[in-house]
């Protein structure tokens, strides 16, 4: 139904859906590759969250018709479909029922942000780390590509202190490391630190 409405679009690595402070006029859903939202504060970025594949964002800002309150930079290729505001509502208002999936579906995605940052608020530096390396092996992926500057701005800690995890992790067996990837060797040791039963 929301074809009609949906413009393709397409995003090389490091160019942007839409940054922070802009009016919030479409939302996206993603369909292939991989986003980073990020925000920026005393000059350095944190990224919030890297979302993939049926992803739905800049949403609540544009129904909301305000300003986005993240950045979304594309980490890899990345295609999508843009619904401008102006477009989206109307054919929303035309079916109920989808809108009301829709809604569903954003506060899902919100509600299980919310939880992972409780979630990883009473964890350790090493179970985070554990954890967000179970998350992307959960991806069916034997090599994860992501070096630990980027393992240290997702999580919101310093470098060190994750050099410092990873190197633990790959004492204990659970991984390996390369240049900007990460290949679990474990699962099953991993899995326990990010539960917090080891380390």
């Amino acid at each position: 139904m929301l074809r009609s409405v949906a413009e393709p679009i397409s995003r090389y690595t490091g160019s942007h859906l839409f940054k922070e402070g802009e009016p919030a006029v479409a939302a996206y859903l993603i369909r292939g590759g991989e986003v980073d939202l990020y925000r920026v504060h005393g000059g350095r970025r944190r990224v919030v969250a890297r979302v993939g594949p049926g992803s739905v964002i800049g949403d609540l800002a544009m129904f909301g018709q305000g300003t986005h309150l993240s950045s979304a930079r594309a980490v890899t290729q990345v295609q999508a479909f843009r619904f401008q505001r102006q477009s989206l509502i109307p054919e929303l208002a035309k079916h109920p029922a989808l809108c009301l999936r829709w809604l569903v579906a954003g506060m899902r995605q919100l509600e299980n942000t919310q939880r992972r940052i409780v979630y990883l608020m009473h964890k350790t530096v090493l179970a985070q780390v554990a954890d967000l390396l179970v998350e992307e092996s959960s991806k069916n992926r034997e090599e994860i590509e992501l070096s630990q500057a980027a393992i240290a701005t997702l999580l919101g800690s310093s470098r060190q202190t994750v050099n410092e995890a990873i190197g633990t992790l790959r004492d204990m067996g659970a991984v390996k490391t390369g240049y900007r990837v990460i290949s679990v060797v474990d699962p099953e040791k991993l899995a326990e630190v990010a539960a917090g039963q080891r380390g």
